[in-house]
């Protein structure tokens, strides 16, 4: 789950119809009748100066009608998701979250949170899905990377003021899918990102440069398999109910007309449970890996 906000199945090269080769983050494109879709894999957090825009996907943006993201792109969007941290990402009076954990849970918790400033009973308050975000924040600031340098507001400059901004999801139900989850499930992926943290700190690179690189293998084995084995269920609620959700706007979407440009994280758009992959499952031609 800690790529979640950052969030992110198994093919080894991406080609696209048009040859454009592999070497760059992947670009799906599915057509209507008198339509045309973008989809592009986001990363939420970047460092800055990567050059990571596809031609195609900076071609299409001038001609972009409507713009979707997972949000809305906006302040009132973040103060909405900060309303609901405070309601939703704490535990109730009386309760902490060490009485959740094994001995060695709440042991690796405290000292991954040291490492990172961050008091005992600063995460002791937190329910275990606010406490998972919390560390993967501080560990992207460690490696420089940011939500202004990431492509969501990157997007929202290179596309024309007339592009109609639209959102699949609002902060209620991104933030419900999280603190709606078991609190099994909840300490099954703090746990994996605690291990990430401590034993594998290279992960987010090698997750930036398979994104890069357009390596669709890497972004499998670091930006989805931990989650998927750490706890099914949340992948399940996570991924790919909500992929299901995303195919089906998108698929109506092709009987509109004009040029629509899809923004979410790469996460959602890799692999059997995909959303290009459940557009193909419906009949539909989609150019991409």
């Amino acid at each position: 789950m800690s790529r979640f906000a950052a969030l992110i199945l198994t093919m080894a090269s991406l080609l696209l119809t048009d040859g454009e080769a592999s070497g760059q983050p992947p670009l799906w494109v599915v057509h209507g009748r008198h339509t045309t879709i973008y989809m592009f894999g986001s990363v939420h957090i970047l460092p800055p100066g990567l050059d990571w825009a596809p031609p195609r996907l900076l071609d299409a943006l001038p001609k972009a009608r409507e713009l979707w993201f997972e949000l809305p792109i906006d302040q009132s969007t973040d103060v909405a998701a900060a309303n609901l941290i405070r309601t939703l990402g704490y535990l109730p009076p009386g309760d902490s979250l060490s009485k959740h954990l094994t001995a060695y849970e709440e042991t690796r918790l405290r000292r991954v949170g040291a490492r990172f400033g961050l008091a005992p009973e600063t995460l002791d308050a937190m329910q275990p899905w606010w406490a998972e975000v919390t560390l993967s924040l501080k560990m992207d600031d460690v490696e420089g990377a940011t939500a202004s340098h990431g492509v969501e507001q990157q997007l929202q400059g290179f596309a024309p003021i007339s592009a109609r901004r639209r959102a699949f999801e609002t902060p209620a139900a991104q933030i419900g899918f999280l603190a709606g989850a078991s609190m099994a499930d909840q300490i099954a992926s703090l746990d994996e990102t605690l291990r990430e943290i401590e034993e594998d700190p290279g992960s987010y690179k090698r997750m930036l440069d398979g994104w890069m690189t357009g390596n669709i293998q890497e972004l499998t084995t670091d930006a989805l398999d931990p989650l998927r084995t750490a706890s099914p269920a949340l992948y399940q609620r996570l991924i790919t109910d909500r992929n299901r959700r995303w195919a089906e706007t998108i698929r109506n979407r092709l009987a509109g007309r004009g040029t629509m440009v899809v923004v979410v994280g790469m996460a959602h758009l890799i692999g059997p449970e995909g959303v290009p992959a459940q557009l193909r499952a419906t009949g539909l031609a989609v150019e991409g890996p």
